[in-house]
């Protein structure tokens, strides 16, 4: 059996991130595929919501069909992942072509959304529930 000396040839990476969630974005040459930590994207992501998300760097450029995805992602829930892989895309285009920025900036997909969960602070119940005062 011989092996393939053909090299994966990766066109941009990008990193993305939302609340703990981290993905990291290989584009390809290709026809469209998507590739989530193995499986393919409508079977990582169940919701048709999630999918449009990863998909929503293409369509805002017009480049939908053209590259092949590659992603890794971690940590969070499902749909703080979705929301991770559309940033991690937004920038591996980008990396890809620096002319795609604008369009994708003025769609407020070069952003990483700060929102996190407030952490719980000592003495009270949670991040901001505070024990029943009792006066006397």
């Amino acid at each position: 059996m011989a092996k393939k000396d053909a090299k994966v040839v990766d066109l941009g990476h990008g990193v993305g991130r939302r609340k703990t969630a981290v993905a990291r974005v290989y584009l390809r040459e290709g026809n469209g595929e998507v590739i989530i930590n193995g499986k393919k994207i409508d079977e990582y992501f169940v919701c048709a919501s999630d999918c449009a998300k990863v998909n929503q760097p293409f369509a805002v450029t017009e480049t939908e069909g053209k590259f092949n995805l590659v992603i890794n992602v971690y940590g969070g829930g499902i749909h703080g992942q979705a929301e991770a892989c559309r940033h991690g895309v937004a920038r591996a285009l980008v990396s890809y072509d620096e002319t795609l920025k604008p369009a994708l900036h003025v769609a407020g997909l070069m952003t990483r959304d700060p929102r996190m969960v407030e952490r719980k602070k000592y003495g009270q119940r949670g991040a901001r529930r505070r024990f029943q005062f009792s006066k006397r």
